[in-house]
Order: C-alpha cells, then sequence, then structure tokens
C-alpha cells in the first residue's frame, strides 16, 4: 500500500460504511433514485474521499480541515437516514439501525484522528446519544405541530 490513506483505519472503516450504504440505497424505491439514494451515496464516498485527500496535505491542520468535511459529509449521511426512516421509505427499517451504529462508530474515529492532529484545537462536538433513529408511532407525529 503505497499511499498513506490506504494504510489507516478509519479509511479502511469508511469502506465498509461506504457498501453498507450502497446496499442501503438499493433498498430504497426507484422513485428515490435521483433524490436520497444519490444524496446519500454520494455523501457517505464523500467522507472516504476526504479521508484521503486530507492524508496528503503538508499540515497536521491541513488533514484536520479535509477530516471536519468528511464528519460534515459522515452526519449528512445519518440526516438522509433520518429522512428514509421518517418518510418510511424501507419496509425494514433494521438495517437503518445497523448503519446508524456504524456511523456513530466512524464519527468517533473522525473526531479522535483530528484531536490527536491537531490537539490544541478546541473541536465542538454534539452529544453522540443525541441521535436516534425509532420506529416512530404515526399517532405521536400526527400530534406534532408542523
Amino acid at each position: 500500500m503505497p499511499f498513506k490513506f490506504e494504510k489507516l483505519e478509519v479509511w479502511q472503516r469508511s469502506l465498509d460504511y461506504i457498501d453498507q450504504i450502497y446496499d442501503l440505497a438499493n433498498l430504497l424505491p426507484r422513485s428515490e433514485e435521483y433524490n436520497l439514494k444519490s444524496q446519500i451515496v454520494r455523501a457517505a464516498t464523500s467522507v472516504s474521499l476526504n479521508i484521503a485527500e486530507g492524508s496528503t496535505g503538508q499540515t497536521n491542520a491541513e488533514q484536520a480541515r479535509f477530516l471536519g468535511m468528511a464528519i460534515r459529509s459522515l452526519v449528512e449521511t445519518v440526516a438522509c437516514q433520518h429522512i428514509i426512516a421518517r418518510r418510511k421509505l424501507l419496509a425494514d427499517p433494521a438495517p437503518l439501525h445497523s448503519i446508524y451504529r456504524s456511523a456513530e462508530t466512524l464519527v468517533a474515529m473522525l473526531h479522535t484522528m483530528r484531536k490527536h492532529l491537531v490537539p490544541e484545537q478546541t473541536w465542538l462536538r454534539e452529544e453522540q446519544s443525541l441521535y436516534i433513529i425509532e420506529d416512530e408511532d404515526p399517532a405521536e407525529s400526527s400530534d406534532r405541530q408542523t
């Protein structure tokens, strides 16, 4: 493996995540071909590409900046998962739970790597426990105001 990023466990995990996202995208209805399916696949791919691109940076700060973009793309995939769940686009929501857990692990790895590269930087992080994909009771969602 001649490239630095190929040795990174976080990059290898991002490839596994892409595989999960492609599998999820293939479960989406054809009507989402050019919307959520395309969006979630592109965002997941962006995670891996930003890790790779950042690894060629000349400074730790530059690599940390690309890791920040990877984190943003990963969060975008999580947002897509919430939309998929909310719109009930899957007959079985189980894949969403599994992919969500993978996203939690991957985002923690990205944050840790970024913190290691630029330890003096104060990074703002959201609490990981705030995001939960659950099967929503339809009665509760109709009570919610829009």
